[in-house]
């Protein structure tokens, strides 16, 4: 089965091509970095009129790249939620109404479950039960994994999630946005041991996470050693950039392994933008290598939207048969463990 997949939660545009016979067959993606860059975040609106000027050139750019023509195509996946709600209409619109018109099925994809699944398309995917750390700049959450749809929420954030705590963090010291990436660079010439950063709810039982007050934290500190610029010379926003990346990292470490106690699951999964993070992987291995456990992550091109990750769990709800009715449904807020589960767990494969 060939199915198109096609993200348009946020503010990135991912189309790809996935064979439940062959693996992955082509993948595009243009981001809006540019756009939204300016304004030190996502535009909604700017958002959704980028998805329709670029959704259709990158299907035609995907197809080209496989040798595949549109009637080739056997269904198509969309992201139907969560998101923004004028992006995720863009390609829920287009995937429904292409697959009406090719007169195959079309089913919507929730967006997080793409995430969570995107391991699988690497060559040493994880195998069934395992924890799943979500983090993106929308969701932080730690998940209980028994299969595709078999999902027990054991925490999430309270506030920010991580990756908006990133953002947040690198706007008051002047980089650009999206921040983690500006962070984890900055951060490798910081001095290790000038500051050091709360870890927030670590000191009590429990697997939610709360990232506002560190965020309090690290503006206090920003504020106390600004300039007459306003700003901290560029080593102390390096050594801050340090400190708050190794407070996010342990953090997250420390309630990952609490997770995979609490379940006594040997597996971790880590998945979402923040997941692409240097220091967060290493020390999860590092970490996790102690207690005998193994961490399982995409690629970094397919820890943020992707396509690639929508066409391979769309795959896996055709292969069950699950469709999607001829309206066009999106849900903006749409909790993971609502999922019908697939009674066959027997995943399609996951070729290169």
């Amino acid at each position: 089965m060939r199915v198109l997949g096609i993200e348009t939660s946020c503010d990135e545009t991912g189309i790809a091509l996935y064979d439940t016979d062959k693996g992955l067959l082509a993948d595009a993606l243009y981001s809006q970095i540019a756009v939204h860059s300016e304004y030190g975040g996502v535009v909604p609106e700017l958002a959704s009129r980028d998805h329709v000027r670029k959704t259709l050139p990158l299907i035609e750019e995907v197809l080209n790249k496989a040798g595949l023509a549109k009637t080739d195509l056997d269904a198509i996946a969309y992201t139907s939620g969560p998101g923004l709600i004028g992006a995720l209409m863009v390609g829920a619109a287009v995937g429904r109404s292409m697959a009406y018109a090719l007169g195959i099925p079309a089913v919507g994809v929730h967006h997080m479950e793409g995430h969570l699944l995107a391991p699988m398309l690497e060559d040493n995917p994880p195998a069934f039960p395992f924890v799943a750390l979500l983090v993106s700049g929308g969701h932080t959450q730690l998940v209980k994994v028994e299969g595709i749809g078999r999902y027990e929420l054991l925490g999430e954030s309270l506030d920010d999630a991580a990756g908006e705590a990133f953002d947040k963090a690198a706007k008051m010291m002047d980089l650009d946005y999206p921040g983690g990436p500006h962070i984890a660079r900055i951060a490798e010439r910081g001095t290790k041991g000038r500051f050091t950063f709360p870890r927030p709810m670590t000191d009590r039982p429990g697997l939610d996470f709360s990232f506002s007050g560190l965020k309090t934290f690290t503006l206090n500190t920003v504020t106390e050693h600004a300039e007459a610029n306003g700003l901290p010379s560029d080593q102390t926003c390096a050594d801050i950039a340090l400190a708050f990346q190794e407070a996010v990292v342990a953090t997250l470490v420390i309630k990952c392994r609490r997770a995979l106690k609490q379940t006594g699951y040997k597996r971790l999964v880590i998945a979402g933008g923040v997941s692409a993070n240097k220091s967060l992987r290493e020390q999860l291995e590092a970490q996790l290598a102690k207690i005998n456990a193994s961490v399982f992550y995409a690629r970094k091109e397919f820890c943020t939207d992707n396509g690639a990750m929508i066409a391979y769990a769309g795959a896996q709800r055709l292969l069950a048969g699950e469709t999607a009715d001829l309206a066009i449904n999106v849900t903006p807020r749409w909790p993971m463990d609502s999922l019908k589960p697939i009674p066959n767990q027997n995943a399609a494969k996951h070729h290169e």
